[in-house]
């Protein structure tokens, strides 16, 4: 395994989140076409023209960006508070637990970065995620259980871990892609509503655009959500080779990974895409125990056997 160094790894984070928010509009104004298109197509009017599907696409664009941007700021600032209320996390005080202060103080110091907040999650398992797109609202959380079940040293890891994907960008291009899913989710499962319990199915015409505009939004939200999933699973190899070049002691972070793995669970985690902040699934039934299969592209995370296993050979 091996670490491609810090500003490497940020601009190429960065980059990633400049082409996030390109891919986002060309695909959403994409399908949006297409459902013009192929309302066309099916509708019961005659000589529909192709320059009839642009016109109503133009016209709609507007409407749809201003809807956007309304959604994207929200959220954008929005984001910490949610967090916390998905992971019941709340501020570790400083007198509270010294040595968890102690131990990311000294991290933060080595690596020439600022400290961020230090939560805690009100659970006997072992996990941990960082958060933020700045560093006013960069944090790492750590669970009661990981804190309490570590030795030092494993613990250093698992900080010296989530700092890396702060410290390499990963948790504001991880914010971005939840963002753009979440769009998509939210317009599918308005659509299914309207079909499942509105007065469409009166209308037969009506009906049939919201099943075309609803199968379009799925696609959507199945390109984005794949996006997601491969960024969560990169991003997680990568922290663990900077955590282990900055702590020196892979095998400690290889340690911490296998104690891990036994006792992900946070209860308090309902959430799919919040789950794959953390160092490892804290959702049980989404683990994956087989080998490469179709099942490995909606996986939020790598195989916890292979990253110890690249550590222990790093």
């Amino acid at each position: 395994m091996k670490y491609f160094g810090l500003q490497n790894q940020i601009w190429k984070n960065n980059t990633n989140s400049v082409l996030l928010l390109l891919m986002f509009p060309v695909v959403f104004f994409g399908l949006t076409w297409l459902y013009f298109f192929l309302r066309s197509m099916v509708g019961e009017q005659q000589q529909i023209t192709l320059f009839d599907v642009n016109r109503n696409f133009l016209t709609t664009i507007p409407w749809i960006t201003v809807g956007v941007i309304i959604w994207f700021i929200i959220a954008w600032f929005s984001h910490t508070t949610m967090i916390n209320s998905a992971t019941s996390s709340k501020p570790l005080e400083r007198k509270e637990n010294k040595r968890v202060y102690n131990l990311v103080e000294n991290l933060c110091i080595s690596s020439g970065m600022q400290m961020p907040k230090v939560n805690i999650i009100e659970d006997d398992s072992l996990n941990a995620f960082a958060s933020g797109i700045n560093t006013k609202t960069y944090a790492v959380s750590l669970s009661r259980g990981i804190i309490n079940k570590l030795d030092d040293d494993e613990l250093e890891a698992v900080i010296a871990h989530e700092l890396t994907h702060i410290r390499n960008r990963d948790v504001r291009l991880l914010i971005i892609s939840i963002i753009f899913v979440g769009i998509f989710g939210f317009v599918a499962e308005m659509l299914f509503r309207s079909l499942r319990f509105g007065r469409v199915g009166r209308d037969r015409k009506q009906g049939g655009g919201i099943i075309i505009a609803l199968i379009l939004a799925l696609i959507g939200y199945l390109i984005a959500t794949l996006f997601r999933f491969a960024i969560s699973r990169k991003r997680e190899y990568l922290a663990d080779a900077g955590a282990a070049e900055l702590t020196r002691r892979p095998r400690a972070l290889a340690s911490a990974l296998r104690k891990v793995s036994a006792d992900p669970t946070i209860e308090a985690v309902k959430r799919k895409d919040i789950a794959q902040m953390f160092i490892e699934n804290p959702q049980v039934q989404m683990k994956e125990k087989s080998s490469f299969s179709m099942a490995t592209l909606f996986a939020t995370h790598p195989p916890i056997e292979k990253r110890i296993q690249l550590l222990e050979q790093y």
